[in-house]
């Protein structure tokens, strides 16, 4: 069974984390002695030559400085971060039979990109939430103390400033035009270990169901090695442009898969915080379930009211009384089949839909309601903040 997607911020208590490795062999040097028939072996027996395997020609030598993934970190990696950060918690057994302090401290680390040479980072919302310090360090040691400027829990995108100028910066791609197959390269600093560089393709986009539900985000999903201490850290393309922010992993038997939030929508998340600290986003107020054949046929059966075809899709539960969803006509047992002009097919697409409208404009919505085909205009509202 696949394990739930983790977020890969490496936190822990206080205290350090120590990695050791044998990075040498022990003992007294050898070396293997030479058989006949073998490469170094004089040939076959009686001195006799060896048989031609390949009479292709020879590669070409490699021109140096024509790696393009070296190009692309040169250009992308003075401006990728690592962020320290301190959590106080509460100990609820503090001062009680040695249970040490009433209140702890919580070590993190994650990864960040500078986007502004004024100091301007963006990151990923679960390395910075609720912390107490935030330190930031660059790749040629230059550190700074970081102040979170707001987070958005929703799309998991955080930005802090440092008070510096004349920073290196990441130049930002279009991650609507990020098609599967193209490359994919991740920089940050997995597990303590800063500036590391992982390369892989993209394996799809607009995956809305990667990390569970209730998140906005059609992630890009990765094969490049991503690890607790990447979150927040850029996904990069070959031409050194950031098109995502690596925000979650999970783990399979063989091999584990990566999900980085696109870098558009962190574009639009980002510029809202910095002008108002916050992030908006529109609601229409329902609930919604994936509808199959089966759901259906069991539907049909037990309730007389609410006849649903047996197909795949998305039908809604129940709709919030004054919710611009009930203001605009949608109800109980319609199926919603496309938003805004998108079509959907899971409830979190129809998510990702209403959240790429617009707070008060109109919003169009195709249902099936009773085998008919009906057109609807909502204004969504703005989605109340959680306490």
């Amino acid at each position: 069974m696949p394990q739930p997607p983790r977020r890969l911020a490496l936190a822990g208590t206080a205290g350090s984390l120590v990695l050791a490795g044998l990075l040498s062999g022990c003992g007294t040097p050898f070396s293997l002695p030479r058989l006949p028939g073998l490469p170094g072996g004089g040939g076959r027996p009686g001195g006799e030559p060896r048989a031609r395997v390949s009479d292709a020609p020879p590669p070409a030598p490699l021109q140096a400085g024509n790696n393009f993934i070296v190009s692309a970190v040169d250009k992308v990696g003075p401006a990728v971060v690592r962020i320290d950060t301190v959590k106080q918690v509460i100990n609820p057994l503090g001062g009680l039979f040695g249970g040490g302090p009433s209140v702890q401290q919580q070590q993190g680390q994650g990864s960040g990109f500078i986007t502004r040479s004024d100091g301007v980072i963006l990151t990923n919302a679960h390395v910075v939430d609720g912390v107490n310090e935030v330190g930031v360090t660059l790749p040629n040691g230059r550190s700074y103390r970081g102040k979170v400027l707001g987070v958005d829990p929703l799309t998991d995108v955080a930005v802090l400033k440092v008070a510096a100028s004349g920073l290196p910066v990441a130049s930002l791609g279009d991650s609507a035009k990020v098609r599967p197959g193209e490359w994919a390269i991740a920089i940050g600093n997995p597990l303590g270990l800063d500036n590391t560089v992982t390369a892989g393709i993209i394996s799809a986009v607009q995956r809305t169901n990667a990390v569970g539900e209730g998140q906005r985000v059609p992630y890009i999903q990765t094969d490049a090695a991503v690890n607790p201490g990447n979150s927040g850290g850029p996904l990069i393309n070959d031409r050194g442009q950031v098109i995502g922010i690596n925000t979650a992993i999970r783990q399979a038997p063989g091999a584990g898969l990566s999900f980085a939030l696109p870098i558009n929508l962190a574009k639009s998340i980002a510029a809202q915080i910095l002008e108002r600290g916050r992030a908006s986003h529109p609601y229409i107020g329902v609930r919604l379930q994936a509808l199959t054949p089966q759901l259906a046929r069991e539907v049909n059966a037990t309730q007389a009211e609410c006849r649903l075809p047996e197909t795949n899709g998305v039908v809604v539960v129940d709709v919030v009384p004054g919710s611009p969803a009930a203001r605009g006509g949608l109800r109980a047992c319609d199926l919603i089949e496309r938003v805004g002009g998108t079509a959907v097919d899971n409830p979190s697409e129809v998510q990702v839909a209403v959240d790429q409208g617009q707070v008060g404009e109109p919003l169009s919505l195709q249902v099936q309601r009773g085998g008919r085909n009906l057109s609807l205009e909502l204004r969504p509202a703005e989605l109340p903040r959680a306490n």
